[in-house]
């Protein structure tokens, strides 16, 4: 008993090749201890035999035979060490769950793994841990906490430990690839490549958190933007419905006094006639009266001298053609036209102010001569263009436009507002927008959203059209010399003004952009020099 208590608390029973528990022990000629199976593929591997621990050669590979005592000696451990095992998980142990990591060496209740161990590539639980904790030569194995798959932690070209991190490729190695596939690379330990790995993604999660906290600061800053925009918005619309409402009520009051006024008038007249239609009317049944009296007389001579007298001086107004006229048509009519131009007074006002706002938006567009069609002549700054009657030689690379008169800006948008204004002044054909950027370049264009680009045309000098679905004919009270065109891209919204008269010529509302958009220009044929005048992005200027 004696003895086996000095031999469990010794290192005695591991074998120095696998580090662990002898299996069939044999002994060399020299005295040390190895199991069968690791001594013999040891010497297989090896140019030499000779032992493992104290490196005496042999001449001939020894025979070897397994030590019986010795062997014994080792069941008595594993016996003795299962037996504390049992009593111990019994009491103290947890037995192993669904989502937990077994003990490798439970045999029959498969217990809760306590570590792992990175050499041996097994888990153990509380009991079958502690020879690892407790005996020298397993004292030095690597353990970490329960995981499944160890085998995953084994290098599979070279089958042993990836204990190494190789920086240069971002994998783990074992020893053996540090001078094959990974020489002369960056290799540290696992742990410090960890650390190094771990540092650096923190930085990079922080990083990213940082930006992100930042977006959402700019996001907030943008709303609080947007609001304080739209109370400014919503204070001048407030402003300006109350003018116009206050407008309306005083043409109304208006309206309705011109017609009491007008009605007063027209009675007053009538009250005049009536009173002199009833003066005269007395006048006559007085002499009525006196041609009564006198006709009651016998005296002839007499009643023929005072019918003289009666005839004299009657009422001689004619009454046929006086009449009482209303006076209130048209008053209405008028009322509103006065109220329409009062509108538009203050249409013109808020466009003034809507074109100002748009054109803080504006961006320096240039022409790109890679898309123009080969019969255009382009400015050496590229801010002009012009149908030359001439087709040039040019290389048709697959940006350029082929069957259409047409080029576009260099400058291209996916997100924000912009704007441009155009002269068109002196041109009889035009068509001028924006296209997405999978536009056909090479065939018919079908000139529409649905087709990917936002225009408006002139042709025949002054037919405007929106090229809408349908496409839309414009009544303008003026031919614009200068165009502006403003697109929002996340609001979907294309809009055209006419600079000089300040008026919006016509807005693609509702539209969906999901490509790049590019200012579009198409200055028209030059019709034997009637439309020869170049279409010219110019400067914005805010009125």
């Amino acid at each position: 008993m004696a003895a086996a208590n000095y031999l469990t608390s010794e290192d005695q029973f591991l074998c120095s090749i696998c580090l662990d528990v002898f299996t069939d022990p044999v002994s060399t000629s020299c005295g040390h201890n190895f199991c069968k199976d690791c001594i013999t593929e040891h010497w297989d591997k090896s140019d030499r035999c000779q032992c493992p621990m104290c490196k005496k050669e042999f001449n001939t590979r020894p025979e070897l035979q397994v030590n019986t005592l010795f062997s014994e000696m080792v069941t008595q451990f594993r016996q003795s060490a299962q037996q504390k095992a049992s009593s111990s998980s019994s009491s103290e142990q947890q037995v192993f769950k669904p989502g937990e990591v077994p003990c490798d060496v439970c045999t029959e209740t498969k217990l809760k793994a306590l570590k792992s161990c990175l050499v041996c590539l097994t888990s153990y639980c509380e009991t079958h841990l502690e020879p690892h904790l407790t005996m020298s030569g397993l004292k030095r194995h690597q353990l970490i906490d329960p995981v499944e798959n160890l085998e995953d932690r084994m290098c599979p070209k070279h089958d042993k430990p990836l204990e190494l991190f190789c920086k240069t490729d971002q994998t783990c190695v074992c020893m053996l690839c540090t001078v094959s596939d990974h020489k002369m690379h960056d290799v540290v330990p696992l742990k410090e490549g960890y650390e190094g790995e771990k540092a650096e993604l923190e930085t990079e999660i922080h990083q990213m958190i940082q930006k992100r906290q930042l977006k959402i600061e700019e996001i907030k800053h943008s709303v609080d933007l947007s609001q304080e925009e739209a109370d400014r918005e919503i204070a001048e619309g407030v402003q300006v419905f109350t003018a116009l409402k206050e407008s309306v009520e005083r043409g109304q009051a208006n309206l309705i006094n011109t017609i009491k006024e007008k009605q007063k008038i027209t009675e007053n007249q009538a009250e005049d006639f009536i009173k002199e239609l009833e003066q005269e009317i007395s006048e006559l049944k007085k002499r009525s009266s006196e041609v009564e009296q006198v006709t009651h007389s016998e005296d002839h001579l007499h009643l023929l001298q005072r019918f003289m007298s009666l005839k004299v001086a009657p009422p001689t107004k004619d009454w046929t053609e006086v009449s009482i006229h209303s006076s209130h048509e048209g008053t209405v009519v008028r009322a509103v036209v006065q109220l329409e131009e009062t509108f538009s007074k203050e249409m013109k006002k808020q466009l003034d102010a809507e074109l100002k706002r748009v054109q803080r938006y504006a961006v320096d567009v240039t022409l790109d001569p890679d898309t123009g069609h080969p019969d255009l002549i382009l400015s050496g700054g590229g801010k002009q263009v012009s149908h030359g009657d001439v087709k040039k030689n040019l290389p048709d690379n697959p940006e350029r436009f082929s069957y259409y008169y047409c080029v576009l800006g260099k400058q291209s948008f996916s997100s924000g507002r912009f704007y441009f204004e155009v002269q068109v002044k002196g041109k009889t054909e035009w068509n001028l927008g924006v296209v997405r950027e999978s536009i056909n370049r090479k065939g018919d264009i079908t000139l529409s959203p649905q087709c990917g680009n936002w225009t408006i045309w002139l042709t025949n000098g002054n037919e405007y059209k929106a090229l809408d679905d349908p496409p839309v004919l414009l009544s303008l009270k003026s031919q614009p010399q200068k165009v502006g065109v403003f697109v929002d891209y996340e609001e979907g919204l294309v809009s055209f003004y006419d600079v000089n008269a300040a008026a919006l010529i016509y807005s693609f509302t509702g539209c969906s952009f999901t490509e790049k958009l590019y200012p579009y220009f198409n200055p028209g044929g030059n019709d034997d020099g009637e439309n020869s005048s170049p279409l010219i992005i110019s400067p914005v200027r805010v009125n």
